[in-house]
């Protein structure tokens, strides 16, 4: 799955919208009405946050790894092709060269002329497959990216939470207690939702060959 670099940027800034909300609980706590009475606001400990695991949750989500196999296949797919227009072009070469001094300079003008266009064809066609699998990559990206973000915000609602963060290696978040962890309720409601659906994720498309290699 080292292709895929997926962001799953379920709440930008973490860390300073948390600051940002405790500051203000703590703030309103203080504050005194005219009639003496203390103003009754939410405190930091009403306030429900869970998190994610990102890599539990991509390695354990059928749509993803679906996703994922999809894409992976049309990599092999388009670097199979490549390979083998490749290796017909090389072999075209070692031909010319066998065969060159049989043929007028006219003739071997125009041959080598002819595998020149055919090698920028395929140096063209090599980077319109990287193009493609990058946009393909995109699309990927925002598939997974509206599935969870979708099924997340029901959840939240549902359960009473504030805010679900995205928790992977680096990022801000260091520590997180275990019974804010709800990876794993996540993905079975992930997964509950795509085999009740019974249909396959779309197939990333990848625009067919039409650089004239051969």
């Amino acid at each position: 799955m080292k292709y895929f670099t997926i962001i799953l940027n379920i709440i930008l800034a973490i860390a300073i919208i948390v600051l940002y909300v405790l500051f203000l609980s703590l703030d309103k706590d203080h504050k005194v009405l005219a009639d003496g009475d203390t103003e009754a606001v939410a405190t930091p400990t009403d306030i429900s946050i869970a998190y994610v695991l990102e890599d539990s949750l991509l390695s354990n989500y059928e749509y993803f790894k679906e996703l994922a196999g999809n894409l992976d296949k049309k990599r092999q797919e388009m670097e199979s092709d490549y390979t083998m227009k490749a290796q017909g072009l090389q072999k075209e070469f070692e031909g010319f060269q066998r065969t060159a001094g049989n043929m007028t300079m006219n003739q071997a003008r125009a041959v080598e002329e002819d595998l020149l266009q055919k090698r920028q064809n395929l140096m063209l066609l090599q980077e319109k497959m990287g193009q493609d699998l990058m946009k393909a990559e995109s699309e990927v990206n925002t598939q997974l990216y509206d599935k969870v973000t979708n099924f997340l915000e029901n959840y939240a609602r549902e359960n009473g939470h504030a805010l679900i963060l995205n928790v992977k290696r680096g990022n801000a978040v260091l520590y997180g207690d275990k019974g804010m962890d709800v990876t794993d309720i996540v993905v079975k409601g992930l997964n509950d939702e795509y085999n009740s659906k019974g249909t396959s994720p779309q197939t990333p498309s990848v625009a067919a060959d039409t650089t004239g290699t051969n």
